[in-house]
């Protein structure tokens, strides 16, 4: 195997031991928060899919790409929706007259 392979699978797994540690140590209630102040990186995941399913090398990476594109789209939108949902929380309720 390249050693470039060996090295990027290595920074893989330990990108996901980091990523579950961290999100395990976030308290419920500043949760929905910091979902939402991620939807930045979401953001960017989703326009180097699009570049990376744009580019069509090869079969394989180009359904990879496209199967990103979904997942980032909704993990976006998803964001957008509970930070819509948390923000309708903290406003006040109209008087009906």
């Amino acid at each position: 195997m390249d050693s470039s392979i060996i090295i990027s699978i290595y920074i893989f797994v330990l990108a996901i031991f980091i990523g579950f540690e961290v999100i395990t140590k976030v308290p419920p209630l500043l949760h929905t928060p910091l979902m939402s102040g991620s939807n930045a990186i979401s953001g960017i995941t989703l326009v180097g899919s699009v570049i990376s399913a744009s580019k069509g090398q090869d079969g394989l990476s180009t359904i990879l790409a496209t199967v990103a594109v979904v997942f980032a789209t909704i993990n976006v939108v998803g964001g957008y929706l509970v930070t819509d949902r948390m923000l309708e929380m903290f406003k006040k309720e109209k008087e009906n007259k």
